[in-house]
């Protein structure tokens, strides 16, 4: 893995120190609250200085590079930097549900999962834990971790702080959620999120260029973007999508996903208050199409959850 020469040249140790030296007044995200959470104070992503993790464990629902046949080791954080009213993850995202713990149990919780046997270590919802996930990876390389590291994101991310990631991250897997930026902020808190989101995911393809993947189609290296259909095409599937073809490439890898359903506080919102209909995924599915993206996945509508 790169990260090990950045190891050895000290590099991922400066990373470190500079990571932990913007919690004094946080400006990791694009919020930039300004709190001080090396003191405990807590901003926008309900989060302090000691990580907070839901789980870590092996997960075989990624996509088939991420999962593979052994699956991925997956860990979950606690909070998040969006709001999203749909979130189907909001006891741990919003309602911080997890467990406190150090530095050296997150490294310990890493070596666990490398062995058990996973693919790689897959961060789901980490931009908020940086500087902790850096010193958990400092403190495991010298125990023998080497997994590729998976940054599993919103995509709601500043590129100054993902500069910090260039080296240790193989493989990027953000969301591009919205075109619309009144749509990020009514649906997931998320103020500017499209040119922040677009300049996000051309920084990652900078680091990890195409995904790449081995003799057994496991991935080691590159980028996957998800994209989530919503209701009433607010999503803006039919903008993103030909963004994604003509400033990323053909060769972008693209989840496209029709799992939305209205959890949350969607359920009581008028226009996303249901699940999706078939016409309305037909329809990013010819945008998908139309923009000549043809590797990676497509879902299928549930036929019990689709609508009419």
């Amino acid at each position: 893995m790169k990260y090990h020469a950045l190891y050895q040249s000290g590099e991922l140790l400066q990373r470190v120190r500079a990571a932990y030296q913007r919690l004094a007044s946080c400006d990791l995200c694009p919020h930039n609250c300004g709190v001080n959470r090396i003191k405990g104070e807590q901003g926008r992503c309900r989060s302090g200085l000691k990580p907070r993790i839901a789980s870590a464990n092996l997960h075989r629902g990624e996509e088939p590079p991420i999962s593979g046949s052994k699956g991925s080791g997956t860990i979950f954080f606690s909070g998040c930097t969006l709001n999203c009213v749909f979130c189907q993850n909001f006891p741990i995202s919003q309602q911080n549900s997890g467990e406190t713990i150090s530095t050296w149990e997150l490294a310990r919780r890493m070596l666990q999962l490398q062995k058990r046997g996973a693919h790689n270590l897959n961060l789901v919802t980490p931009g908020h834990w940086l500087p902790q996930f850096l010193a958990a990876l400092w403190l495991a390389i010298p125990q023998g971790f080497n997994l590729p590291v998976v940054w599993n994101s919103s995509g709601y991310e500043t590129v100054d702080a993902l500069q910090l990631l260039d080296g240790v991250v193989s493989i990027y897997l953000p969301d591009m959620k919205y075109r619309d930026d009144q749509q990020a902020k009514e649906l997931s808190g998320a103020p500017g999120y499209s040119q922040i989101n677009r300049l996000a995911v051309q920084e990652m393809l900078r680091q990890v260029g195409h995904l790449q993947t081995d003799d057994h189609g496991i991935a080691t290296q590159g980028l996957i973007i998800r994209h989530l259909v919503l209701p009433q095409g607010r999503a803006g599937s039919a903008e993103t999508l030909p963004w994604i073809a003509e400033q990323l490439g053909l060769e972008t890898h693209i989840a496209l996903m029709s799992q939305y359903f209205p959890a949350h506080r969607a359920a009581s919102m008028n226009g996303i208050n249901r699940s999706l209909t078939h016409q309305e995924y037909d329809a990013a599915t010819d945008a998908l199409e139309q923009a000549g993206l043809d590797n990676g996945w497509v879902q299928e509508l549930d036929e019990e959850r689709g609508s009419v």
